[in-house]
């Protein structure tokens, strides 16, 4: 048991000073998310299901904020790199830059602006329902 708790440090320190390491165990979180829903046949993205493993770890403590902070702000600084092949296909399909360009741009920022509003209110209606229950 003392050789299992010492591993287990050791991880977690080699983690936290790694950010090489921090984007291998989120690339496994997305990897096992992929693998539950193949083997289960959901329809969701194997990346949805990898969050949830990881913000089940965080809300249960068995997983601190600072085993993924250094590799996630590295990925997030470099998130423009992940869309230069988006913006390249958009050059090899000139018609979206026409009247279907125009009516996709407007699902897309219809979208957004429906996501950001269902959130903000949801945001804004369990923080009246914490305050109200917390006093």
């Amino acid at each position: 048991m003392k050789t299992l708790r010492s591993a287990s440090i050791v991880v977690r320190r080699a983690l936290r000073g790694s950010r090489l390491l921090q984007i291998v165990l989120l690339a496994a979180f997305s990897l096992a998310g992929d693998a539950a829903v193949r083997l289960a046949g959901l329809p969701i993205p194997g990346g949805v299901i990898g969050m949830l493993l990881v913000l089940a770890l965080l809300a249960s403590r068995r997983m601190g904020v600072g085993m993924l902070r250094r590799g996630s702000r590295l990925l997030l600084a470099e998130m423009l790199l992940f869309f230069v092949p988006a913006v390249m296909s958009l050059l090899d399909h000139g018609e979206l830059l026409g009247l279907i360009g125009v009516k996709l741009l407007a699902v897309i920022v219809l979208g957004t602006l429906l996501v950001m509003s269902v959130t903000a209110l949801t945001i804004d209606a369990c923080y009246r329902w914490s305050t109200r229950h917390a006093a």
